[in-house]
């Protein structure tokens, strides 16, 4: 008897030894509560600050390059505002920019305003350039009321776009073989009438022209 009390005793004492070293939260335990994940840190979303919308920069000499690559550069400087006349006086458009090459640019070379426009006086590749910009101020009109431009060497279609749109215009052909003036930029101003200076008081005008590659 004294023998099954022991071992009994025994038994039992294991039994609490087991519980006891039985850890927390384990498969076996009751009301163990579950592990959270930890929270993951938030990430800002990087910005990338733009260009600021003025300030200055260094233009860079442009005369000489072609048309397309003057673009090219003076955006790469932060220049956007951009245009092209045709440095000849003859109106045409720069439709294809790689066909033609930068004569004067406005402003020049040097540090300068990002938000000035710059405006680039240009050739056909084949062309040479003029002594002086023909093209610079050819969009000034003359309205009724101001003095007549000079016409002269200029083309008829720079011409016709100077003056006021009610103005009734006659384009001829100088060279008395009657022909047709169909491209008005092919085509340069000899005479006309009235002559430069004379008030423009809703008279209409006329021009005497041939083609630019003829002498007037």
């Amino acid at each position: 008897m004294h023998r099954a009390t022991t071992t009994a005793a025994t038994l039992a004492a294991l039994c609490l030894g087991l519980a006891a070293c039985q850890p927390a939260g384990s498969a076996g335990g009751s009301g163990a509560s579950p592990t959270k994940a930890a929270a993951e840190p938030s990430v800002a979303a990087e910005t990338t600050p733009g260009p600021a919308p003025g300030g200055a920069a260094a233009l860079p000499d442009l005369v000489g390059k072609g048309l397309q690559s003057a673009q090219d550069a003076a955006q790469a400087a932060g220049f956007r505002s951009l245009r092209s006349h045709d440095a000849l006086g003859r109106g045409r458009m720069q439709a294809l920019d790689r066909n033609w090459k930068v004569c004067t640019q406005t402003p020049g070379p040097g540090v300068t305003d990002t938000r000035k426009t710059v405006d680039f006086g240009a050739v056909k590749l084949t062309e040479s350039c003029p002594a002086s910009d023909g093209g610079a101020g050819a969009d000034v009109s003359a309205p009724a009321g101001s003095a007549m431009p000079d016409f002269r060497d200029k083309s008829v279609k720079v011409a016709r776009r100077a003056l006021d749109a009610a103005t009734g215009l006659t384009v001829k052909d100088a060279s008395g073989r009657g022909r047709m003036v169909l491209v008005e930029s092919h085509w340069k101003v000899c005479r006309q009438d009235p002559a430069a200076g004379t008030k423009l008081d809703g008279q209409p005008v006329t021009l005497e022209a041939v083609k630019f590659e003829e002498g007037c």
